[in-house]
């Protein structure tokens, strides 16, 4: 089976790169994935791989082997972009302005659909169920999981497992990474607004500056994770906006900051946010001005359930190696996988795409982020035999 799944994965290989190719010239933000829904279907159809529409842009496909089984797995890959504008000159460079899949999700999509040619190429060979799961909006509260999952994805039936896997430039294209337990953080999105009395800075008696509460403000939050968090849970909270529209000497009405907060542990994750508030009222009060403290609360922390992800583990080294099989640290970014993660066994591992030979190391999220291309030679074939070994075939 082994020798089959390598063998169809490399003949698949330059259409997995086209495919690949054909999504980054036309990303698509969160919820508004339409062409790349169709761009799917169209692949699906092709294959004769049936399929049903969920969350709006959202698919879930299967494939039921011919042989007697009735287990179960599910297989995910998101298809948003993000709003960032892309490097100049690449030849499948984005070609809707101020979008760039700049976050791999291009790779996840042709990859899952790569590892469905393969998975419908050999259904005579083995049993069982295998749910293709093409999630939108994976960058934007709420989560195209959470939607996916309310809308029944992992029901009808209910998969004993969810494996998703996601680029990581860090880590050379060929190889793989794993993390058992908590992997990824919580992500909350916060909203604060500082308001004062402004006027004329030359004469700061007159006024109540906001720009100075919210200097104090951006200070002492951090007390949340340097003196009330226990040092043992990681934690992060970061201001990353603040507009003060005032002047040289003009002191502003108010001041607005946007900022996240993340961690590991839903009960200290509640905590936190009431004492945040806290923080923020008292020193707003104190210094004669008002704050509006909003937490939006993001994605949950991700959980990789630890003899699913050690036997997800030993089927990549089965199938790749031994010496393409890393072990990963803990990950303070977010993805909304945590959902899936959060209601059934889940292991989520990273793709490596990095190359450094060929300058490709930009992180995600930025204009000049790519992939070594030659991590799709295993990226499809990887998660057939891992959906195939999960199905005990």
């Amino acid at each position: 089976m082994k020798n089959k799944i390598g063998t169809l994965a490399a003949q698949i290989f330059e259409q997995t790169v086209a495919q690949r190719r054909h999504l980054h010239q036309h990303p698509e933000l969160s919820f508004e994935e339409y062409q790349t829904s169709a761009f799917v279907r169209a692949e699906l159809e092709r294959l004769a791989i049936p399929y049903r529409s969920m969350a709006n842009t959202g698919l879930v496909a299967e494939i039921v082997g011919d042989r007697p089984s009735g287990n179960v797995v599910a297989l995910r890959a998101d298809m948003d972009a993000l709003p960032i504008t892309e490097v100049a000159g690449r030849i499948y460079g984005s070609k809707h302005e101020g979008v760039m899949h700049a976050c791999g999700h291009d790779a996840h999509t042709a990859s899952l659909l790569g590892t469905a040619h393969i998975l419908q190429s050999l259904k005579a060979d083995f049993g069982g169920t295998v749910k293709l799961i093409f999630q939108p909006g994976e960058e934007r509260l709420p989560g195209g999981a959470s939607l996916m999952i309310k809308e029944g994805v992992l029901q009808n039936p209910a998969p004993q497992a969810v494996i998703g896997q996601h680029v990581m430039p860090l880590i050379p294209a060929g190889k793989v990474g794993f993390r058992a337990g908590k992997y990824m953080a919580s992500t909350d999105e916060l909203y604060v607004t500082v308001r004062g009395k402004g006027g004329h800075g030359a004469q700061p008696q007159q006024n109540i500056d906001p720009v100075v509460i919210a200097a104090h403000i951006i200070t002492a939050l951090q007390q949340v994770v340097s003196r009330i968090a226990d040092p043992k849970m990681p934690t992060v909270l970061s201001i990353g906006k603040v507009v003060a529209n005032g002047a040289t000497n003009v002191i502003p009405n108010e001041v607005y900051m946007e900022g996240t907060f993340r961690t590991f542990d839903e009960k200290w994750r509640k905590e936190a946010h009431a004492q945040m508030k806290k923080i923020a009222s008292g020193i707003a009060e104190s210094m004669g001005g008002t704050c509006d403290f909003e937490v939006r609360v993001g994605y949950p922390f991700l959980v990789n359930e630890e003899q699913l992800t050690a036997r997800v583990r030993e089927y990549a080294v089965e199938f790749l190696g031994e010496e393409h099989v890393v072990d990963l640290d803990l990950w303070l970014a977010g993805e909304d996988f945590a959902y899936y993660s959060q209601v059934a066994d889940a292991c989520f591992y990273r793709l490596g795409t990095g190359n450094e030979a060929k300058g490709i190391t930009a992180a995600v999220h930025t204009p000049t982020f790519d992939i070594d291309e030659k991590a799709l030679a295993i990226s499809t074939g990887l998660m057939a035999y891992i959906a195939l070994r999960q199905l005990g075939n």
